[in-house]
């Protein structure tokens, strides 16, 4: 990452607030289990950020890009994203009305103007017209192996542009069980970013995917089925 500060003051306030929410929210809805506040600004929020340098997140940013959150779960990456780049207009999703009335407390508390929530699962989102292939980004951390994100995620990318899938360091098994994926989907694996988390806390890898053209109108398959059978 670029050497500079990873946030301003201002938006450390709201990160501050969006910790506290976590922890309240947290003894009675199961958000995550990393609660330790170090370990939540690095694992969570930093790991959120580490995109905000890469050539196509700049891209889409600078034209006040839309970008979709599948699966954002306690809101990673969608939320530190949506904070640090206010221009950008965010649709987070997630399958579990729990997680979304947490979702919405954090908007609120932090105002947040740039997010719009929406409940579904991306099988069934994927299809809609509103969200139909309208998203310059589409970002996803810990949903599925990159097989079955793939399809996933293909049905909400503009032809263009871009898909971040945030990994661990093991991803290249992935990857190789990807191809014929990507093929179906109309994908192409651009590169996959090798990123390091401060404070020895771990790497991650991030694979940047191109949406080539429209994805046929079959996929993504119905609830269920991407993940049980992966192309």
């Amino acid at each position: 990452m670029a050497d500079r500060p990873v946030w301003t003051e201002a938006e450390e306030g709201l990160f501050e607030k969006y910790y506290q929410l976590l922890l309240e929210w947290n003894e009675r809805v199961n958000l995550t289990a990393i609660v330790e506040r170090q370990e939540v600004y690095v694992k969570h929020f930093y790991d959120s950020l580490l995109i905000r340098d890469l050539p196509e997140w700049r891209a889409a940013v600078a034209r006040q890009g839309r970008v979709a959150d599948v699966g954002t779960g306690a809101g990673f990456p969608g939320i530190p994203l949506a904070i640090a780049f206010p221009g950008a207009r965010f649709v987070l999703m997630d399958s579990l009305q729990k997680r979304l009335r947490f979702l919405q407390a954090v908007v609120d508390t932090l105002r947040l103007a740039n997010v719009e929530l929406v409940h579904g699962r991306a099988e069934d989102l994927a299809h809609q017209p509103a969200f139909r292939h309208q998203f310059d980004v589409v970002l996803a951390r810990a949903v599925a192996k990159l097989p079955t994100l793939v399809e996933l995620l293909a049905g909400f990318v503009k032809p263009g542009q871009f898909a971040f899938a945030y990994k661990g360091p093991e991803v290249e098994a992935e990857i190789a069980g990807a191809w014929r994926a990507l093929a179906a989907m109309r994908m192409k694996l651009v590169r996959v970013d090798a990123l390091e988390l401060p404070k020895g806390m771990g790497s991650r890898r991030v694979v940047v995917l191109r949406q080539l053209a429209p994805v046929s109108n079959e996929y993504p398959r119905r609830a269920g089925l991407p993940q049980r059978q992966p192309l």
